[in-house]
């Protein structure tokens, strides 16, 4: 597979990479630089949000804007006036919390999670704001709350140092996550877990922060099926978009790189992009 630099951003953290096929339109995030990024397939431009404090994840409202997981707390945030209102904040206690990954699930509610900024207590949660906008705790006691997907009856969640993805079994009717199982997990040596995507036959997507590529793993039989490696050591997270839904777009971090290893990898930070030939389970947008 052709991996081919799609955006050269030079993300800090770049993250939450999201394909919105009702505006055909891609976004991400930089963490660290408190912007969500916007291109348009249409235009072939790039737009930026600039925000007031770190922003883990975004994605599309039906109602038109975007949703998005800021430092302390979820907002609606309107794309073209750039005014953001904040919906909730379920840690207004836990001011050493930052949010970090999320996206919606094919009911159209909205998984983001948290983290402890210096990464180093599991002061975290995964919570889930429902389309009444009414927010609820699923897991606590998390370190870094990271990769989501859903596919069936299932929910995939990625802890990223526990080195696994877990599966619940998951209700649509109701949210409730049950039952967790180790799906896949890593070995030593390959880098840590991170965001996460599934394809149409429920194969799992998973980045390899310091590990330099994206895998592709079987949840039923545990196996590794791929590797795709990416000129970049972190990649942090992947979704399938474009026209034939088999784009895997790719999202890296420059964070706690040296000037060697810029030199060596420059366009770390960039979103990445190959065809896959599979295709990929969409985004959802939030549809409160």
């Amino acid at each position: 597979m052709n991996v081919e630099l799609f955006i050269d951003s030079r993300s800090t953290l770049g993250e939450g990479p999201c394909y919105n096929q009702m505006k055909d339109e891609f976004y991400w995030v930089d963490i660290l630089e408190k912007k969500i990024g916007i291109y348009s397939f249409k235009t072939k431009q790039i737009s930026y949000i600039t925000l007031n404090s770190y922003v883990g994840t975004v994605a599309p409202r039906e109602k038109g804007g975007l949703i998005a997981a800021l430092q302390d707390g979820l907002y609606f945030i309107d794309e073209y006036t750039k005014e953001v209102h904040q919906i909730t904040d379920p840690e207004p206690e836990q001011h050493s919390n930052r949010f970090n990954d999320g996206k919606c699930d094919p009911e159209g509610r909205f998984w983001a999670g948290t983290m402890d900024g210096e990464e180093k207590k599991t002061t975290g949660s995964l919570y889930c704001l429902d389309t009444d906008l009414n927010v609820e705790r699923k897991i606590d006691n998390v370190g870094i709350s990271n990769g989501l997907a859903w596919y069936n009856d299932w929910m995939y969640f990625i802890d990223t140092p526990t080195m696994k993805v877990l599966r619940y079994d998951y209700d649509s009717s109701t949210s409730k996550i049950s039952n967790p199982k180790t799906a896949v997990e890593f070995p030593q040596g390959v880098g840590f877990p991170d965001g996460m995507t599934v394809d149409e036959d429920g194969m799992l997507w998973i980045a390899h922060f310091a590990g330099f590529g994206v895998s592709r793993w079987n949840p039923y039989t545990k196996e590794q099926l791929e590797f795709i490696e990416v000129p970049a050591p972190n990649a942090t997270s992947c979704t399938f978009g474009g026209k034939d839904h088999a784009d895997l777009f790719i999202t890296t971090a420059r964070k706690g790189m040296s000037k060697e290893e810029l030199d060596k990898y420059p366009n770390s930070g960039g979103v990445f992009k190959v065809n896959t030939g599979v295709k990929g389970v969409l985004n959802h947008a939030f549809k409160g």
